[in-house]
This record gives C-alpha cells, sequence and structure tokens, in this order.
C-alpha cells in the first residue's frame, strides 16, 4: 500500500501557483508512490475527514500507511520530499 496524498481536486493545474501540486510533483520527482485522494475546494468546512486526519482543513496532506498524517506549507512539505526525509 502507498501512502495517499489528500489533494485538492484542480489536478490538471500543473503549476506552483497551485500548493497540491508543488507537493505531488515532488513526489513524482522522488519516484514516491502515492495515491490520491481528492477533497473538495469550497468549502473548507466540508472537509472533516480531513480535519479527523491532520487536525485541520487545509489541503494537500500526506497520510502514511500507519494512518499518521504530515501537513505543513506546501513549499516546506516539497523540500522535505525532495531532501528525502518524508519517510525517514
Amino acid at each position: 500500500m502507498a501512502i495517499k496524498l489528500h489533494r485538492c481536486p484542480f489536478t490538471f493545474a500543473h503549476t506552483d501557483l497551485d500548493s497540491c501540486w508543488k507537493v505531488q510533483k515532488a513526489l513524482d520527482e522522488q519516484g514516491i508512490e502515492y495515491e490520491i485522494v481528492k477533497h473538495g475546494a469550497f468549502p473548507r468546512g466540508r472537509r472533516k475527514d480531513v480535519k479527523e486526519l491532520s487536525g485541520q482543513v487545509m489541503l494537500p496532506v500526506i497520510e502514511f500507511e500507519d494512518g499518521t498524517a504530515y501537513r505543513a506549507e506546501s513549499k516546506d512539505m516539497a523540500a522535505r520530499i525532495r531532501a528525502g526525509e518524508l519517510l525517514s
């Protein structure tokens, strides 16, 4: 089972303005397998499952195989992934 990337539904917006894409791109660059779990963009209050997982409603969130979650600013998440520190 791969990790899960909880992200917004705008998978077509492949720009660095899309915070979810920044993280997805870093995962791709590092060859890390993941499953995409899409969540509604608005209103954020409907993201109850994201809040249960990570404690807040912002995306993206990475869910590990053991059920724990990692959430930070997307640039910080991407930097951690690129540094090879995501799975350590």
